[in-house]
């Protein structure tokens, strides 16, 4: 994919990413350092809980979409300042050899003064390898202007 600046996107865009998967190791690794609660370190207590089974950190769903975008190449190689994150939602749980997927789409966008940067926000549809949603989010960012030659 062709990196695209804040030019060359308009309301209604939309890009999807490449996957990232999902292994039991680093679910079980991010719940040790970030989120430990027993349903994502151990299989006993994971089959006792809602989950019924180990289940990846809401927190490492994020951080994989996130791994996703970036790692698209859809946007700027030097990146994109993150303004915020609204309306957060994990929608259904993510597990050990799950492959996720984003679709982002472009709600607005603004100029952003003589600066050589603009305003865009993004909707977010996290995927598994089912097509079954897991996670939405908006995002708002600084994404920088095309360079001139």
């Amino acid at each position: 994919m062709e990196a695209r600046y804040f030019e060359d996107w308009n309301v209604g865009d939309e890009a999807e990413t490449g996957a990232v998967e999902v292994t039991r190791e680093a679910a079980i690794a991010f719940a040790q350092a970030y989120d430990p609660q027993a349903f994502h370190l151990d299989d006993d207590a994971a089959r006792d809980s809602i989950f019924g089974r180990l289940s990846a950190s809401g927190w490492q769903t994020a951080s994989l979409a996130m791994r996703a975008i970036v790692t698209s190449g859809v946007f700027p190689p030097k990146g994109l300042v993150g303004l915020g994150v609204d309306k957060l939602r994990w929608v259904k749980p993510v597990y050990p050899g799950d492959s996720l997927r984003v679709l982002t789409r472009v709600t607005s966008k603004r100029e952003n003064g003589n600066k050589p940067t603009g305003i865009v926000q993004f909707e977010n549809e996290t995927r598994n390898q089912h097509g079954e949603l897991v996670m939405t989010h908006e995002t708002m960012v600084l994404m920088p202007r095309r360079p001139q030659p």
